[in-house]
């Protein structure tokens, strides 16, 4: 079963649905009708499993600007000490980690300041796999979000919005970063018009992928951060595990850090399925 505080959340928040499309009585329509025939519980009512959509942060996890971002060393050890303590020294943004807006603002919403109400949501995981396969410069659009919604029913309010790419099979490989001969990485990520939509007809609180940034390898404008981010919502990137995950329906606990002023930082992820 749930800890209580996440049923009262789930019974306060969650059981509400918000139509998508409200200009839309045809979309209504079908996406209603998908609902009658199969509903599905917005985010998990009784924990049957609780799955880790973490990386383990190592010295050599691949890193956006290709240098390592993880450090650390013994202040005392069990032998010398009988008792063992390290010192780390980090990146914010390595690892399974979390934007937060100041990431890309100027005075934005700080990591201790992001509501710890919006780090426990509904889990909606759009799966680009098929596309990520054929083409590692694939992203996520607003055809595949509808087609997500056509499937599942409307985006959970207060969601976070994940892309399966299956790049975690990549990760201990140069296949992960997809660095060409000119330095330019390939993989996919979040395409500036799916975060509008997602901006301007939901109410999502985070995005998520399963690669290094939101967006994708190519980009040189980084477009979809300064789109996303400063509308005062959250990011985590380097997501693992969700072919473990059904497409709708798990509950994802961010696990975020709470230092003053930062930017975003390494982060436990948990999903309840």
């Amino acid at each position: 079963m749930c800890h209580p505080i996440i049923m009262e959340y789930v019974k306060g928040r969650a059981l509400s649905r918000r139509e998508f499309f409200s200009g839309s009585a045809a979309a209504g329509a079908a996406i209603a009708a998908t609902a009658a025939v199969a509903p599905r519980p917005l985010m998990a009512q009784g924990a049957s499993r609780v799955v880790d959509l973490t990386h383990t942060l190592t010295y050599d996890f691949p890193t956006y600007f290709g240098e390592q971002q993880f450090f650390d060393e013994d202040v005392f050890t069990y032998a010398e000490h009988s008792f063992n303590l390290k010192s780390i020294r980090v990146n914010e943004h390595t690892g399974t980690h979390i934007d937060a807006p100041l990431h890309f603002t100027d005075g934005g919403t700080t990591i201790d300041e992001v509501p710890v109400e919006s780090l426990v949501c509904p889990l909606a995981i759009v799966d680009i796999r098929e596309k990520a396969d054929a083409d590692p410069d694939a992203q996520v659009t607003p055809d595949d979000l509808t087609a997500w919604i056509s499937a599942n029913g409307p985006i959970p309010q207060g969601a976070c919005v994940a892309q399966n790419s299956g790049w975690q099979s990549r990760l201990g490989t140069p296949g992960f970063r997809n660095a060409d001969a000119d330095g330019k990485m390939h993989f996919p990520g979040f395409h500036v018009e799916a975060v509008t939509m997602l901006l301007e007809e939901a109410d999502v609180a985070g995005v998520a992928v399963d690669t290094l940034s939101i967006d994708f390898g190519l980009s040189a404008d980084f477009i979809t951060h300064y789109t996303w981010l400063p509308a005062n919502r959250w990011a985590v990137e380097n997501m693992a595990n969700l072919d473990e995950l059904p497409a709708t329906g798990a509950t994802l606990i961010v696990g975020a850090p709470k230092h003053q002023g930062g930017t975003g930082g390494p982060c436990r992820l948990i999903a309840l399925v």
